[in-house]
C-alpha cells in the first residue's frame, strides 16, 4: 500500500474545492482543452453537472464534503497510475485517492487523452 501521512490526509481533506478548481481551469486550458470537457470529466467521476459544480464552488466546500456529496463513478476503480508522487491504486486513505483520481483525469484532459480513454469507457 502507499500510504499517505496522517497530516497529508487532513490537508487533502480540508482544502477548499474552489481554490483548486482554478488551476484545473488553467492546467487545461493552456493546452488546448475547455471547461465543457472539464465538467464533463468532473461529472463522470462525481455525477455533479455544471451547476451543481458552480453551487459547490460557491458554497467554498472541503473536498470531504465535496466528495460526501458525489456519486462516484463505478469504474473510478479503473484509474490507474502516479500522481503526486502517489500510486493512486494504492493509496490506503479513500479520501486522499479519490481526490487523486480526479487530480489524474484532469492530467490526462491536459495531456491530450481522448475522451474516451479519460471516461474509462
Amino acid at each position: 500500500m502507499s500510504t499517505t501521512t496522517d497530516k497529508h490526509n487532513a490537508r487533502i481533506a480540508n482544502m477548499k474545492f474552489y481554490s483548486v478548481y482554478p488551476h484545473y481551469v488553467t492546467k487545461i486550458e493552456k493546452k488546448g482543452r475547455t471547461i465543457n470537457e472539464l465538467h464533463q470529466v468532473i461529472e463522470w467521476l462525481t455525477g455533479f453537472n455544471s451547476e451543481k459544480l458552480q453551487q459547490l464552488i460557491k458554497d467554498q466546500v472541503t473536498f470531504t464534503t465535496f466528495f460526501e456529496e458525489a456519486n462516484l463513478n463505478d469504474n473510478a476503480s479503473l484509474i490507474k497510475g502516479v500522481i503526486c508522487g502517489y500510486r493512486i491504486e494504492e493509496i490506503d486513505n479513500e479520501l486522499t485517492q479519490k481526490v487523486r483520481y480526479l487530480d489524474k483525469l484532469v492530467d490526462e484532459l491536459a495531456k491530450g487523452r481522448k475522451m474516451e480513454k479519460i471516461l474509462r469507457s
